[in-house]
C-alpha cells in the first residue's frame, strides 16, 4: 500500500512541477487558445467551470468559445451587456447543454458576479499569493457550483496554470468516476464508498495537499484502469495493484 500512495504522490508532483504549457480542455484549437488566456480572459476558464455539470467536460468547455463566436468575441465588456434572456437563446438555439435553462442563467449570473465583485476581472479570484481555501470559497459563490467543481478549478490553477497560492491544504480530490474506480481497485477504499469517503481517504493520505492524486489517478483511470477490460499490464501500479495480485 505505501508503494501505490508514495508513486501516486510522486507522478502527482510531477505534473504539478511540469513547465506551463498549452492546456487542451477541448481539443478545438481556437477554443483552448481562449480558455489558456489568463491575461486577457481569465473569465473564459471561470465561465467554463461553472459550465462543468452533467455532460461531457470537452462540451461544457467550449460554451464560452461558442458563445464568442455567436457575439464576435469574448471581452468581458461585450458579455455585461448580454440579458438573460439573449443567453437563454444562444444555449437553446445551439443546444450548448443537458440544461440550456439553468446554465444559461448560471453564465448570466456568473458575469454578474465578476462584475459587482471582482471588478469587471475574474483574475481576482486568484491574484495576489491567496490560500487554497480562499480561492475555493470564491468559486463556490458563483451558481451552480459545487465542492466538485470549485476545487477542481482551484486544482487547475495550481497545477497546470502555477498559479501561487500559499498553501494547498483545501484542494480536495474530486470525486470523478475514473478517479473513484482507481481507489477502489487499488484498495484504498471500499467499493461501497461514498463520494465524502474519497475526498477524506485523500486528505488522510497527503494532507497538505489532497488533490495530489486528482491527475495522477484521473490519468490511471482513462489510459489502463478501464471499467471493462482493464490493461493491467500497461500500468506503472501493476506490481502493487491488490486488483492484478488477485486475478
Amino acid at each position: 500500500m505505501k508503494e501505490i500512495i508514495t508513486k501516486l504522490i510522486d507522478r502527482g508532483n510531477e505534473l504539478l512541477n511540469r513547465p506551463y504549457k498549452k492546456n487542451e480542455f477541448t481539443g478545438v484549437a481556437e477554443a483552448d487558445t481562449l480558455l489558456n488566456d489568463l491575461d486577457n480572459f481569465p473569465h473564459a476558464f471561470v465561465l467554463a467551470s461553472v459550465m462543468d455539470r452533467q455532460i461531457k467536460a470537452e462540451k461544457a468547455w467550449l460554451i464560452p468559445y461558442h458563445i464568442s463566436n455567436e457575439i464576435g468575441g469574448f471581452e468581458f465588456e461585450r458579455l455585461s451587456k448580454l440579458s438573460v434572456d439573449s443567453l437563454k437563446t444562444i444555449f437553446r438555439e445551439k443546444s450548448l447543454h443537458r440544461f440550456n435553462d439553468v446554465m444559461a442563467e448560471n453564465f448570466y449570473s456568473a458575469i454578474r458576479l465578476i462584475h459587482d465583485k471582482y471588478n469587471n476581472d475574474a483574475s481576482n479570484i486568484w491574484e495576489g499569493n491567496p490560500k487554497s481555501a480562499t480561492v475555493v470559497r470564491r468559486f463556490l459563490e458563483f451558481k451552480g457550483v459545487g465542492i466538485k467543481i470549485s476545487t477542481m478549478a482551484t486544482n487547475i490553477l495550481a497545477r497546470e496554470f502555477k498559479i501561487p497560492m500559499q498553501d494547498k491544504l483545501c484542494i480536495d480530490i474530486s470525486p470523478d468516476v475514473q478517479v473513484k474506480r482507481v481507489f477502489i481497485r487499488l484498495g484504498l477504499i471500499p467499493a461501497e464508498a461514498s463520494n465524502d469517503e474519497l475526498i477524506y481517504c485523500a486528505r488522510e493520505l497527503y494532507p497538505e495537499y489532497p488533490g495530489i492524486f486528482d491527475l495522477s489517478a484521473w490519468e490511471i483511470g482513462r489510459e489502463w484502469c478501464r471499467p471493462k477490460n482493464p490493461k493491467c499490464s500497461d500500468c506503472y501500479l501493476s506490481l502493487h495493484c491488490p486488483k492484478v495480485s488477485i486475478q
